[in-house]
């Protein structure tokens, strides 16, 4: 889908289709969707340069590891794009599992937070401990990863209100983050200092560069150099140092930063078109309190790639953490992210959902609800307000509240 995707695929089609297309018969297929209906965009306005970037990325971010190239020894999948369907949400069967304790003493006996049950030839899976807590999280979106970065950390700021001074019952925070020293300080969110987390499901992660090299180590097993080392399963042995025979890092800071680049430049999907339904649906979203942590747009600043600067963000979130109540609580800390408070969940995107997940929707950071309804009625805590509005309204607002939601 989109155009580096067409680029990968035209090298297959078989010459009697290419000379059908060259004669002008490109209407015997089906047409390529509008950018806007699509995950894997670039955005508008981009150099030749950038886009060039942008395809190199996309490459990467398809690339399938192997045994051979670098996988393991022990990993949840075989390459970005098979976490991230499409470039959008992911879905219960490549859901992450991270052990729910802050101990780190504990953390380390287990091989780390994240549960990594696949391994090559001749490692060892992991598996959860017996009786320990677990926190399921499904892969986020990776769309448009670059306006978010670009929202200064002052606009994110301003909206935080962690003693509900206002008195509206919300009380949204940010997620301070000391970011890795190996993220070098020419990147967004780096330094020896705290900065806004924005990235993951709990803001804990501060820059595209952190969010990428973690995913290859954690999730693919791959090495960098930026993070150099394997993950082992502390129950194997020696064994895996037999299994994974290629020489590390497995992947230099040039491919990682082709990812970068790649998830720097994706466009957000379009909204869909504006109808009367959608128009009272947005006016009861703002009456019922959920805009005040799904903000309808915050705004980049200035930025050196010119598609990125100054931009309307149309995500619905303000990226700040918020309790969200005991029926979501994973109980896990991440950052200075308590067991109950989640970020807020950008929707846009959600009306493309199905399409990508084979008429599935699976929604919340562990894809329990499965539809945008019931989604709404597990929120709790400073959202418990809006939910019971909500719940509240007559079911022709309702539907009306729902078919806005579900058209961003």
């Amino acid at each position: 889908m989109g155009m580096p995707n067409l680029f990968r695929g035209l090298s297959g089609i078989p010459v009697g289709l290419a000379l059908l297309l060259q004669a002008g018969c490109s209407d015997l297929l089906t047409s390529t969707p509008d950018s806007g209906d699509q995950l894997d965009s670039p955005l508008e306005g981009l150099s030749a340069t950038e886009r060039a970037a942008f395809v190199r990325g996309d490459e990467e971010f398809a690339r399938r590891f192997s045994p051979a190239t670098g996988l393991g020894p022990i990993f949840n999948d075989v390459s970005c794009a098979a976490c991230h369907s499409a470039d959008g949400r992911g879905r219960p069967g490549n859901a992450l599992s991270r052990i729910g304790t802050p101990d780190e003493d504990m953390l380390r006996s287990w091989g780390g937070p994240q549960i990594q049950n696949r391994a090559i030839p001749g490692a060892l899976a992991e598996v959860v401990p017996a009786g320990v807590h677990v926190s399921v999280r499904l892969p986020p979106p990776v769309f448009a990863a670059g306006l978010i970065e670009a929202i200064p950390e002052a606009t994110i700021i301003a909206n935080a209100d962690p003693d509900d001074l206002d008195g509206d019952g919300i009380s949204g925070r940010v997620n301070w983050v000391v970011p890795p020293p190996w993220v070098p300080g020419t990147e967004p969110g780096a330094g020896p200092e705290p900065r806004v987390g924005r990235f993951g499901r709990k803001a804990q992660t501060t820059s595209i560069l952190q969010q990428t090299v973690e995913a290859y180590l954690q999730d693919m097993g791959i090495t960098t150099d930026f993070l150099p080392d394997e993950n082992r399963n502390p129950l194997a042995g020696h064994a895996h140092d037999a299994a994974d025979r290629i020489g590390d890092p497995e992947v230099p800071a040039g491919t990682v930063f082709a990812v970068v680049n790649y998830l720097r430049l994706l466009a957000p999907p379009a909204p869909g078109g504006p109808t009367a339904a959608r128009a009272l649906g947005e006016q009861l979203f703002a009456a019922t309190g959920c805009a005040a942590c799904h903000v309808p747009q915050l705004q980049t600043g200035p930025h050196p790639i010119g598609a990125l600067a100054h931009q309307g963000v149309t995500l619905y979130s303000d990226l700040l953490l918020h309790d969200m109540g005991d029926a979501l609580a994973d109980h896990r800390p991440d950052g200075d992210a308590d067991g109950r408070e989640w970020r807020t969940t950008p929707l846009w995107g959600l009306r493309m959902i199905r399409a990508y997940l084979n008429g599935d929707a699976f929604l919340l950071h562990d894809g329990r609800a499965r539809t945008i309804e019931e989604a709404i009625l597990l929120h709790g805590g400073e959202a418990q307000r809006s939910r019971d509005l909500f719940a509240g309204l007559s079911p022709a607002d309702r539907a009306a509240l729902l078919d806005f939601v579900g058209s961003r």
